[in-house]
């Protein structure tokens, strides 16, 4: 079983690598960007098939280390 961890700054977060993206995307031409926010992506593989587990598992690994939960949002999502 895998899952894909998202995490991300909370909205309220200042964003500076995001600021940076979306001013080099614009001086590359590319107008039409708004706004960018930077993330990360963690992907894990985890032994075993039982999906509630797997998401009490995967929510406690965010809580404790994955994510801060002062300034960082996360999300996950299990692949069969």
């Amino acid at each position: 079983m895998k899952a894909n961890i998202y995490v991300t700054l909370k909205r309220e977060v200042l964003d500076p690598q995001g600021d940076a993206v979306r001013r080099s995307l614009r001086s590359l031409g590319f107008e039409e960007v708004k706004s960018a926010r930077v993330g990360k992506l963690i992907e894990l593989e985890l032994h075993g098939d039982d999906r509630e587990s797997a998401e009490s598992h995967i929510q406690s690994m965010c809580e404790k280390l994955l994510a801060n939960p002062v300034i960082e949002d996360f999300r996950y999502e299990i692949l069969d």
